[in-house]
């Protein structure tokens, strides 16, 4: 894994659009959340308020494992995503505990069935440094536009 945690931002994205599933779930710590919430960026945490998505890791291996099953009807036709994103930046370390933080403004866009909806926003990824590179404490989305009606989502912003 990489030492530089602008390239793990990269990377994970990488996964993502390559529909390695399994593999973007390894980067998670085991507390990691994955988080978007509904108030965008004005929201301070993923209790005081709805959010469009607050997943530890369990819930998310139960999306992951529901987009392996071939039985799944949302994935007929199946999703694919491409993640467009701009240069991620570091925004605070904190060398003692082993924590970084990184911003990323992205493009998202999911297609399906010759549809496509594209999404746009900033990704905070609070890293957790480990012996092998990087682990993700959480991964929050902050939508642009967070507050409007969304289409259905099948993959991972």
């Amino acid at each position: 894994m990489t030492a530089d945690p602008r390239d793990f931002v990269i990377q994970e994205a990488a996964l993502l659009d390559a529909g390695r599933f399994d593999d973007w779930l390894a980067l998670f710590a085991e507390d990691g959340l994955y988080w978007v919430p509904l108030l965008g960026a004005a929201q301070a945490d993923p209790w005081s308020h709805n959010s469009i998505a607050c997943e530890d890791r369990l819930l998310l291996q139960l999306r992951v494992d529901r987009l392996k099953n071939p039985r799944a009807h949302s994935q007929h036709p199946g999703s694919s995503c491409q993640h467009v994103l701009q240069a991620p930046r570091v925004t605070h370390e904190d060398t003692a505990a082993g924590e970084i933080v990184l911003r990323t403004p992205f493009l998202y866009i999911e297609a399906r069935g010759g549809q496509q909806v594209m999404l746009a926003g900033s990704c905070g990824h609070r890293l957790l440094r480990t012996s092998t590179g990087f682990a993700i404490r959480q991964k929050r989305i902050d939508l642009l536009d967070p507050g409007r009606a969304l289409p259905m989502i099948q993959l991972f912003i």
